[in-house]
């Protein structure tokens, strides 16, 4: 690859990355995103100690350890926007030489964990479930900008959900499963689901205030679909755009998803905050396990 242009990777005075105002060095292996810029602290209240803070528009970050374990926790605000914008910069802080404006020849692959809330769309799920997701399901259009590398597997469940969304105009949607390690470590034990990914929050996801819905029944497709043993378990607004990113950058991902939400049984927790330091307590205890 050749070097890349001061407009492709754009390089700020202080030699930080242009929206996350970060410096390599500033980052761990091991990285957590939130949406909220005020999760972070709900996230390193358990660290032992923090070695950085910094932030940027919503982009907030802090890096710390808990005992000799290396974490960085970044906000990266809502929607797989944003996610593109946070996932391309964390990937050239690790493997991008900022003096030379190279690719690395030694890549570095990152474990890319996020934290963050959900609706469930399946009524056996209550509100507090702490769900890993298996897949995401972007109903986005970000990986429609970028050459796709889909397994074989993601491929032949993705051909079953087209047809399942055949009779709906403007929703081209693509689906990543997440890194097998993590799902299998960080998710060991949780119920596991294909998670959607919306666009916004409200038409894109169902909802209906004053606008009119251009898809009426859209929870009920999403909660109709099957495929073995497949089902479609929660939608949120950013886990297909990390995992689909990340695969093609050659990180691993895990998307871990509060429920705080139940949008067949029209409920939201009455204690979202204790729900999400339940997801926030048994992901740390779990990132200290893993392997450095």
């Amino acid at each position: 690859m050749s070097k890349l242009s001061e407009a492709d990777l754009i390089i700020n005075p202080d030699g930080s990355i242009y929206h996350l105002n970060l410096q390599p060095g500033d980052l761990a292996d091991t990285v957590i995103t939130v949406g909220d810029p005020d999760r972070i602290s709900s996230v390193t209240k358990y660290f032992d100690r923090i070695e950085l803070r910094k932030g940027k528009r919503e982009f907030l970050t802090q890096t710390g350890y808990i005992g000799s374990k290396r974490i960085t926790v970044i906000s990266t605000g809502i929607g797989t926007d944003n996610i593109d914008i946070v996932f391309n910069e964390l990937d050239a802080l690790v493997n991008i030489d900022f003096e030379t404006r190279l690719v690395k020849d030694q890549l570095t692959s990152l474990k890319l964990i996020r934290i963050g809330t959900s609706g469930a769309i399946q009524s056996d799920l209550p509100l507090g479930t702490i769900l890993a997701s298996s897949h995401g399901l972007g109903m986005d259009s970000l990986m429609h900008y970028y050459n796709q590398q889909s397994t074989l597997e993601d491929s032949v469940i993705l051909r079953h959900i087209k047809k399942h969304f055949a009779d709906v105009q403007g929703i081209e949607p693509y689906l990543t499963s997440a890194d097998a390690g993590l799902l299998a470590t960080i998710g060991r034990g949780m119920v596991q689901g294909i998670t959607a990914t919306a666009p916004g929050f409200y038409g894109p996801q169902g909802r209906q205030v004053r606008a009119a819905n251009g898809v009426p029944d859209l929870i009920g497709m999403l909660n109709s679909f099957g495929h073995q043993n497949l089902r479609i378990t929660n939608l949120e607004m950013e886990t297909a755009g990390i995992y689909a990113l990340a695969k093609l950058l050659g990180h691993q991902a895990i998307s871990i998803n509060a429920i705080l939400a139940s949008r067949l049984n029209f409920q939201f927790s009455t204690q979202p905050d204790v729900i999400v330091d339940q997801a926030i307590k048994l992901v740390l205890e779990r990132i200290v396990q893993l392997p450095d």
